[in-house]
């Protein structure tokens, strides 16, 4: 895939990127360099990693040999950008940094790495299991080497989907804000199971079912969600009134607003 790849930040996200690469063996675990923050990450990464990368804490002498390798894999949190200073032994700038931090517009990594041609990707938590979305916006310039390995990095645990840059905001709120909100909605059929006198697992189990059971029903048939609502729902009948009380409670609404709130927010951080 590429000689040398250096990792800045290696939470459960970079980990989900990296490993299935090294699990591949599409990169070497020598090929491979790490800069985390703090003592705890260096030690943990040593200790407990499976792979045995090299790993370096971000304030050591060593941790210059990152700036050497050609592609860059950006995973720090947002507010720690600042912390990170663009080596000054580049010696070209053909190099390639692609970013997964949420809201950092390409513009401001150009800015904050001259010397990189950058790559702004938005990805979410199930990726960690092999089923994450991912979408990318490419900056200026990229070569077809660099965008090849750009969808290298995830296309093993995602489906890639290639947007203009102001499309991004509205993805992760979709896509990376959507897991918690789909987890709250979990959470809130299932203490109506409770409610109902069915155990806290049970109701949590029948729910989720119920909803890959859902998707696989709209896909495989290729219905629509008004068609798959109206398949479902008898004049009358038990559905209509539970639909009744989520439009009285305006749920439709607040779960529009939520995601336009998510965006939004999104955008105050570029």
């Amino acid at each position: 895939m590429t000689d040398k790849i250096a990792i800045i930040g290696f939470g459960n996200i970079a980990n989900a990127i990296v490993t299935p690469l090294l699990d591949k063996k599409l990169i070497q675990p020598g090929d491979v360099y790490c800069l985390v923050n703090s003592e705890k990450s260096l030690e943990n990464i040593r200790k407990n990693y499976k792979y045995n990368i090299n790993v370096y804490k971000s304030n050591s002498k060593e941790a210059k040999i990152i700036w050497d390798c050609q592609f860059k894999l950006l995973a720090v949190k947002p507010q720690h950008l600042q912390d990170i200073i663009e080596g000054d032994s580049l010696k070209t700038k053909d190099n390639l940094l692609v970013s997964i931090l949420a809201g950092v517009s390409i513009n401001r990594l150009t800015q904050k790495f001259p010397n990189h041609k950058c790559v702004r990707a938005v990805t979410n938590i199930p990726i960690t299991v092999g089923k994450g979305l991912t979408g990318i916006a490419w900056g200026e310039e990229i070569s077809k080497e660099q965008e090849q390995f750009t969808k290298k990095l995830f296309e093993s645990t995602s489906k890639i989907y290639e947007f203009t840059e102001d499309y991004l905001d509205i993805f992760l709120a979709l896509t990376s804000s959507g897991p918690a909100i789909i987890a709250l909605i979990i959470e809130s059929l299932s203490d109506g199971g409770l409610s109902g006198g069915l155990p806290k697992a049970l109701s949590e189990e029948l729910v989720m079912e119920m909803i890959l059971g859902t998707i696989s029903l709209i896909k495989e048939n290729k219905l629509t969600t008004s068609e798959l609502k109206n398949l479902v729902t008898s004049p009358g009948g038990t559905t209509i009134s539970a639909l009744r009380v989520l439009e009285k409670k305006s749920v439709r609404s607040a779960l529009i607003e939520s995601i336009v709130s998510a965006s939004n927010r999104s955008k105050e951080f570029s």
